[in-house]
C-alpha cells in the first residue's frame, strides 16, 4: 500500500493544501486537494473518493472533480454518510453554485454517490474499508483501509479527544491523525473537536493501553501559521513516548 499526502493542512496557500490522501493512485480520502494536487492523468486513475465529513476544507475539490470526470466521460464513485450527501447536494452540487454531477450528464453522471454505514465494513475499489465514527463538531467518519495483503491504515480525519471507542474497532499499521494547533490552544481544541500535541499524547496512551502497541503515527491538518510550535511539541511527545510520530507534509509518501 502506497500512500501520498496531497494536502496536509487546514488552510490553503501557495505552499499548503487542504486535506487529501491518495492510496495506490486509485483511492482518495477527502477532497481538499484532489484537483489542485493531481494532474489530469492522475485524476483519470481515481476510482473512489471517501469523504469524512462536510467541512469545506475536506470537500472543496468535489465540484472540480465532477466537471473533470464529465470531460473525461467517466464516473467517479464518492462514498460517505447521508449527512455528507445532503451537504453536497444542498450547498455545492446544487445547480446554483455548480451542476449536480451526481445526476449529470443524464444516464451516465460523472459522479455516483454510495452511502456508508458507520461500523459496517464495505468493499471499495479493491480494499476493505471500515467507517469509524469519531468526535468532531459535526458528524465525522474516520476510515480504516485494509489492502489485499492485510496492511492497514487508519485516517481519523478531524477529531477531538475521546477516541477510546474508535480504538476498539481498528488495528492499524499506520495511524494518520489530526493535530490542528499547538498546546496553547488546548481548551479551544477540546471544545471544537480537534487535537493538540498534549491531547494527542493522551489519545495515544489510551491506544497503547487498550491495544498493547503503537503504530507509526503521522499528524496532519496543522494550522500552518503555528506549525513550527506544533512540530516542536509533537517532537517532544514522540521522545517522551518513545514512539514514531512525524508531521505530515504535502508530497510525503508512505509505504506499508
Amino acid at each position: 500500500m502506497r500512500i501520498e499526502i496531497l494536502g496536509a493542512h487546514n488552510t490553503e496557500s501557495k505552499n499548503t493544501r487542504c486535506m487529501s490522501l491518495l492510496i495506490d493512485g486509485v483511492l482518495a480520502l477527502d477532497a481538499g486537494a484532489l484537483a489542485t494536487g493531481l494532474s489530469f492523468t492522475a485524476q483519470r486513475k481515481l476510482k473512489t473518493v471517501l469523504l469524512t465529513h462536510q467541512h469545506y476544507d475536506h470537500i472543496r475539490d468535489v465540484p472540480a472533480l465532477g466537471m473533470n470526470f464529465l470531460l473525461f466521460e467517466k464516473t467517479l464513485e464518492v462514498c460517505s454518510t447521508q449527512s455528507v450527501y445532503e451537504a453536497l447536494t444542498s450547498h455545492l452540487l446544487n445547480t446554483t453554485l455548480y451542476p449536480n454531477f451526481l445526476e449529470r450528464p443524464a444516464g451516465k453522471p460523472s459522479m455516483r454517490f454510495r452511502r456508508l454505514e458507520p461500523g459496517k465494513e464495505a468493499r471499495i475499489a479493491g480494499y476493505r474499508v471500515l467507517p469509524v465514527p469519531v468526535y468532531h463538531s459535526v458528524p465525522t467518519t474516520g476510515y480504516e483501509v485494509t489492502s489485499t495483503d492485510g496492511k492497514k491504515v487508519f485516517y481519523t480525519s478531524d477529531t477531538g479527544p475521546g477516541l477510546a471507542e474508535a480504538w476498539k474497532l481498528v488495528k492499524p499499521d499506520l495511524l494518520i491523525i489530526e493535530v490542528t494547533a499547538p498546546n496553547k490552544y488546548t481548551d479551544f481544541a477540546r471544545e471544537a473537536g480537534h487535537l493538540t500535541p498534549e491531547l494527542l499524547w493522551q489519545e495515544l496512551e489510551s491506544f497503547r493501553e487498550l491495544k498493547g502497541y503503537l503504530p507509526r503515527v503521522v499528524t496532519v491538518h496543522m494550522n500552518p501559521l503555528d506549525e513550527k510550535a506544533t512540530a516542536a511539541e509533537i517532537t517532544a511527545v514522540a521522545r517522551a513516548m518513545k514512539a514514531d510520530i512525524r508531521l505530515g507534509c504535502e508530497g510525503m509518501r508512505l509505504e506499508l
